[in-house]
């Protein structure tokens, strides 16, 4: 589970452990996935920059993604994009002045899809404020389908395997506009279990995201998010 409750904490809720796989560690069934995962999607562009727009409950946000940061991470995410993956999904989990965290999908049935842990990867992009990373435990390739927006400089998060992949270059202050008032609270084990029929009876103000679209591919790289 990726929680958290104090700050010396919050850290350990997103990862408890900084340990790497190699082929050596990595089971042959995981080596095999990952060596698909890092093959590049056919319809993704050959740079492997592209755009993802989110629509939310609270508005507009984009995100550019640069498959040279994090390509096992990228290629991950741009296939869950395009299954809708993240439709209606909750943002169910927002500490101010750290991170937003999504990606449990509004239909529980749908987890078991993606439930296969992606291979660790080196960090080469710090978690700034803006950038876009996965979620993982203290277990090695324990990345799935839970991600994070920094709403800060979270570079104490370089050091331990948290590998940034992309970036929101419009609409970061959509993304500050996600409700916080629940905070922690939303349980993860029984958001997989139940999706948005426990979030909707229990937490009915939550943020969602509407839909998320790859909408460019083959881009000239960002500057800095908004």
């Amino acid at each position: 589970m990726f929680r958290l409750t104090m700050n010396s904490l919050w850290i350990c809720c997103l990862m408890a452990g900084c340990t790497s796989g190699t082929d050596e560690t990595v089971p042959p069934t995981l080596r095999a996935l990952n060596e698909l995962n890092k093959e590049v999607p056919t319809d993704l562009s050959a740079s492997g920059v592209f755009q993802a727009e989110f629509i939310t409950t609270e508005g507009r946000f984009l995100v550019e993604v640069h498959r040279e940061w994090a390509p096992i991470g990228a290629d991950r995410f741009y296939k869950l994009v395009n299954d809708r993956f993240f439709d209606d999904a909750g943002f169910f989990r927002v500490v101010p002045g750290f991170v937003v965290q999504f990606g449990l999908p509004a239909d529980p049935d749908r987890n078991d899809k993606w439930s296969q842990g992606l291979q660790d990867e080196p960090v080469l992009q710090s978690n700034k404020r803006g950038f876009l990373t996965f979620a993982k435990s203290s277990q090695p390739n324990s990345r799935t389908t839970q991600l994070f927006i920094s709403l800060s400089d979270n570079e104490n998060l370089d050091g331990m395997g948290f590998s940034a992949f992309g970036q929101v270059v419009e609409g970061m202050d959509v993304v500050e506009l996600i409700n916080s008032e629940y905070g922690e609270k939303p349980q993860q084990p029984e958001i997989t279990a139940q999706g948005n029929a426990y979030l909707n009876s229990r937490f009915p103000a939550l943020s969602y995201i509407q839909t998320a679209r790859i909408i460019k591919d083959d881009l000239e790289p960002a500057t800095t998010p908004d």
